[in-house]
């Protein structure tokens, strides 16, 4: 292992293919961790965050020195956070608070967005994000604490918009679980993100929330190709299993929504109405889909694992991805982030709008209502006569 200095490159740039002729074919061998260490991660490498002072790259010396390094193995630290709900302000998303049980995510996601967000803990977007978690294991109790403070006013949780809240370690946890019998016992909304057919697991939960009109849930469906769904997403559940857990929340009586997120051109936009005739099939009414997102650390990850994966589309990709982009890996101006700008973003919308009309999708969309809230007592609070 070396150190380099502060003013290192902490992001050892990698060349595409189309780049001038004597380059290397495909650099980012010069700065991936060896399969074995990383098999069954998304994540190609493991370069240093970009607020740390020093910047670590691996490399041979000539001594074998990388034979000696492990594989990485998932650990999982304590969040100890004192709040659990997030606020935001953001003007075209559909919520304002949000609750994140884990930080990182196992599920391995090479295209995640949320993956810049280990950076802020100084580790590293790679594979530092899907391996080295922390969980919150004491958010039902402060969740509990905040829906019962003076002025608290209810609206719809959002829980999955930036790490999995199914991911593999919640069936150790169960911090998801606990933090739904809360919200049960409190008449509290909430909107769930996933693409884990664990969600099945809290069927009795959100069954009961839903006939009250408080739970809804999202599952991501991004390709029904095995292969590319085992190297893009390789921990997460297979797409079977996805579309059989949105066919058993719709048996149960709970909305449910299927996601084509992310839409890769070139690499699975081909997909996108057999994906909706699926999720239709399964008995899901409603649907959406996202643009692919790459900001920050994102973009050289997912290109570094679309030059190791399919080195022949690796232009072809990113042309499509610069032209719904103005020119841009990406663009991250409100109202256009999740959708894209030109005409194959045009393209993209109007075919998902089409297959969804000839579906039956969308034509009603699930609301969710504020009216069963109570809040939880506080310890010690004096309990109303009346």
């Amino acid at each position: 292992m070396s150190r380099a200095s502060s003013h290192a490159l902490k992001h050892p740039p990698v060349t595409a293919p189309s780049e001038p002729a004597g380059a290397t074919p495909f650099p980012e061998l010069e700065v991936a961790i060896e399969r074995q260490r990383r098999r069954g991660r998304g994540a190609q490498s493991n370069d240093s965050g970009r607020f740390e002072a020093e910047a670590r790259v691996a490399f041979d010396d000539g001594w074998q020195s990388l034979d000696d390094l492990p594989p990485f193995k998932t650990t999982v630290s304590l969040d100890t956070s004192r709040k659990v709900i997030t606020r935001n302000d953001s003007p075209d998303i559909g919520f304002d608070r949000s609750i994140n049980p884990y930080r990182g995510c196992e599920h391995g996601c090479v295209y995640c967005f949320a993956r810049p967000t280990h950076a802020f803990l100084g580790l590293s977007p790679g594979l530092d994000f899907e391996s080295r978690l922390l969980a919150k294991p004491d958010a039902p109790e402060l969740l509990e604490k905040e829906l019962a403070a003076p002025g608290y006013e209810p609206r719809m949780i959002a829980i999955g918009t930036n790490t999995d809240p199914y991911q593999p370690i919640e069936r150790e946890y169960k911090i998801m679980r606990g933090i739904l019998e809360v919200l049960d016992r409190a008449g509290h909304p909430v909107g769930i993100v996933t693409k884990s057919a664990l969600v099945t697991r809290d069927i009795d939960i959100l069954q009961r929330m839903a006939k009250r009109n408080l739970a809804k849930v999202a599952i991501s469906v991004t390709t029904l190709d095995a292969k590319l769904a085992r190297t893009m997403e390789p921990r997460a559940s297979t797409p079977p299993k996805r579309l059989e857990a949105l066919r058993q929340l719709s048996a149960a009586g709970i909305p449910a929504t299927v996601m084509v997120a992310p839409v890769i051109p070139a690499l699975n936009d081909s997909e996108i109405e057999r994906i909706l005739d699926a999720a239709a099939h399964a008995g899901v009414k409603e649907a959406s889909y996202v643009l692919l997102r790459l900001p920050l650390e994102v973009r050289d990850l997912f290109r570094e694992w679309l030059m190791a994966n399919y080195p022949d589309r690796y232009r072809h990709v990113f042309t499509l991805i610069r032209d719904m982009r103005g020119g841009r890996d990406y663009d991250s101006q409100w109202g256009t982030r999740m959708k894209g700008t030109g005409p194959m973003a045009w393209m993209i919308g109007r075919r998902f709008e089409i297959a969804c009309e000839k579906l039956g999708l969308n034509k009603r969309r699930s609301k969710l209502t504020t009216d069963h809230f109570v809040k939880p007592k506080r310890s010690g609070q004096q309990l109303s006569l009346f």
